[in-house]
């Protein structure tokens, strides 16, 4: 969900791999058999209900008022299968509260604890809460030290950090 440049999508191994955003190009960054759907968060109604194991997004809730982050979850819920994964890498405001808004597009501060609070009210059962997950941004000269990604997860204290990261269970 909140594709944008399919980076995600497009390094994903899975049997279908479906990418959803709003803007014009989204098929010109999606790798051969990534499906393509322009649609909104919060109106997906072209997609069939419980046909996801997985529903991801990475940097999407805090771009949304409240009431749109409430449609988002409830048609997250119903595109998930039963006992489906909802994985949701977000800014955390608790931990990084001065620059949350340095990005003009955030609309909604959210922290792990009302994040958590949120899906549980939305039928999600949090299963993974980790609230120091990624550091706030990557872009430009972070960016290009992406491959250390994977080294600074293994870290047991995590530096600069101000992303968070919820995994979810649908909850009948």
């Amino acid at each position: 969900m909140g594709a944008g440049y399919c980076s995600f999508v497009n390094a994903v191994r899975a049997r279908r791999r479906v990418a959803v955003d709003l803007h014009d190009e989204l098929e010109r960054h999606a790798a051969p058999g990534v499906e393509c759907v322009r649609a909104s968060a919060t109106d997906m109604r072209g997609l069939e209900t419980r046909s996801f194991d997985v529903v991801f997004a990475s940097n999407l809730l805090e771009h949304l008022s409240r009431e749109d982050i409430k449609a988002a979850l409830a048609e997250f819920h119903r595109l998930l299968a039963d006992d489906g994964r909802l994985i949701l890498v977000q800014p955390n405001y608790r931990l990084r509260p001065g620059e949350y808004f340095d990005d003009y597009t955030h609309i909604t501060p959210l922290s792990d604890r009302s994040l958590v609070d949120l899906l549980q009210v939305a039928g999600f059962a949090p299963v993974r809460v980790e609230p120091r997950f990624l550091p706030l941004t990557l872009r430009s000269q972070g960016a290009r030290l992406s491959f250390l990604i994977p080294l600074y997860l293994k870290l047991p204290w995590r530096p600069l950090a101000g992303q968070m990261l919820v995994v979810s269970v649908r909850r009948a």
